[in-house]
């Protein structure tokens, strides 16, 4: 087999393993137990080919999952770039909260087809590392809490997934984002929030 081939074949195999996770995402962005039949069906694909690239159903949601989560890990660098640490730590929130709430679907399918302990080993680093980046940005900038930790903010938020996605969520994680934000600061940081900083509707 020629070399323009095989470089052919791959970029075809590429093309299908990113088409199929899109179909991925929808199909379960509205129905966690959807099947894999029903994926390549939708995919266009027979259910061999989404084997290959996905031997199990626990692997296509893995790779899933972990793509969404380096998205939001992403997003803190590119908040901090953006904005001041505060503002960013604020609209990275507010990405979780809507992170938390769009993607219920994906997460239901996850805790559903693996163990909590690859569930929380895949989803903690990103998050604690890019949490971690955004709290040392805000404590040199002297407006959170030095003592704080990835772990108590993911502690502090985690009443987000007690909301329940199919009804209107977004005053209340905005609230409760809030009240987050103001426990987290210092107390002259926590004026700043409440003098207009990046308040960032849910």
């Amino acid at each position: 087999m020629s070399t323009k081939r095989v470089e052919q074949l791959h970029a075809q195999g590429v093309r299908t393993r990113a088409h199929l996770l899109e179909t991925a995402r929808e199909a379960f962005a509205g129905c966690s137990d959807a099947s894999l039949n029903s994926i390549a069906k939708k995919a266009g694909v027979g259910i061999g080919t989404l084997y290959r690239h996905f031997p199990t159903r626990e692997d296509l949601i893995f790779e899933l999952y972990r793509a969404e989560v380096q998205q939001m890990a992403q997003a803190a660098d590119d908040l901090l770039d953006e904005h001041p640490p505060l503002d960013a730590f604020r609209l990275w929130l507010t990405r979780f909260a809507r992170y938390a709430m769009t993607k219920a679907g994906l997460i239901g399918a996850l805790q559903s087809a693996t163990s909590r302990g690859r569930f929380a080993q895949e989803a903690r680093g990103p998050l604690t590392a890019a949490l971690g980046r955004l709290l040392e940005a805000n404590r040199a900038a002297g407006t959170l809490r030095a003592d704080l930790t990835p772990d108590d903010v993911l502690l502090a938020i985690a009443g987000l997934y007690q909301l329940d996605p199919a009804e209107d969520w977004e005053p209340r994680a905005k609230r409760i984002l809030e009240l987050v934000c103001l426990g987290l600061c210092r107390r002259d940081g926590a004026r700043a929030v409440g003098a207009g900083g990046a308040a960032g509707a849910v």
